[in-house]
């Protein structure tokens, strides 16, 4: 069976027909339930109540879980017909028709935490021309780390389909000033395995202390307690932004040599910058005119 991301944008993807489904489908309210509790219980919130982001609201499914909790949120999506059937069900948040890709346009501080359900990898595909995933990354982690209030968290659980998506948006956050990693509940069941992001806003990595993944038995439990990266994994973060070191295998690479300039026009191509095409000539040293 292809992956959602694979048959169309989330837009056209979620539509009517596929939206009815979250909405009367038991087995399918029944496991974004679960996942909404797992995530819930991960952000480790305060007993009073707190303002959540709910980001990839869909129908609502998530934000009744928190309703139950005491809590007030506010959901995002990108599919008019999702929204709408959580307007149909009368659910307590306010919801907002919105491409997470573009960036979040709440106020700084707005919110206590944030929480998102099988979201987050469809920024890793390109829908348009426009659309170049690395940036649109960028732009959401920046945008939802200036959004929350110091301290908070944020968890989302998320289907990565290569090693490389999890680089991808993990290091997206890292660069966005965010501390934390990864929970992988299930690590060694193929169709139970479950990834959530676990971010920090403005802690210092040091004081960031990861929850435990789920395991399926006690056995399975014992099997994994030497390989306990399979279950969480740290990366570094920090509030100012790191700089970019000019290091190739230990050899610093000089500035304005073929090698750093090839470098700086293969990072102007990735980002979308038009750049002059490379020949022999790149980096050629010129006489000086008298």
């Amino acid at each position: 069976m292809s992956r959602p991301e694979h048959v169309a944008p989330p837009d056209i993807f979620y539509d009517e027909a596929e939206a009815k489904k979250y909405a009367y489908n038991s087995r399918m309210i029944n496991i974004q339930s679960k996942m909404s509790e797992r995530a819930i219980e991960l952000l480790n919130l305060p007993n009073h109540p707190c303002h959540i982001l709910d980001i990839g609201c869909g129908s609502g499914l998530s934000g009744e879980v928190l309703e139950e909790k005491g809590h007030m949120w506010v959901g995002v999506d990108i599919s008019r017909s999702m929204l709408g059937v959580a307007i149909e069900r009368e659910v307590g948040g306010d919801l907002v028709y919105a491409d997470m890709g573009d960036g979040l346009m709440f106020r700084a501080g707005s919110f206590d935490a944030c929480i998102s359900i099988s979201a987050i990898q469809w920024l890793c595909n390109a829908d348009k021309r426009s659309h170049i995933p690395q940036r649109r990354l960028k732009v959401f982690f920046n945008s939802l780390y200036r959004c929350l209030t110091k301290g908070a968290r944020a968890v989302m659980q998320f289907y990565p389909e290569t090693p490389q998506q999890v680089t991808m948006i993990t290091t997206a956050a890292m660069r966005a000033g965010f501390s934390g990693g990864l929970v992988v509940d299930y690590p060694n069941s193929t169709k139970a395995k479950k990834y959530f992001l676990h971010l920090v806003a403005g802690e210092p990595n040091g004081k960031v202390v990861l929850p435990k993944g789920k395991a399926m038995t006690m056995q399975m439990e014992e099997d994994t307690k030497d390989s306990k990266q399979t279950e969480t994994v740290l990366f570094g973060g920090s509030n100012k932004r790191e700089k970019r070191r000019r290091f190739t295998k230990g050899i610093r690479i000089p500035i304005k040599s073929r090698k750093w300039i090839l470098k700086k026009k293969e990072s102007a191509r990735k980002a979308g910058r038009k750049t002059a095409g490379d020949s022999k000539y790149t980096a050629r040293r010129r006489r000086p005119k008298f």
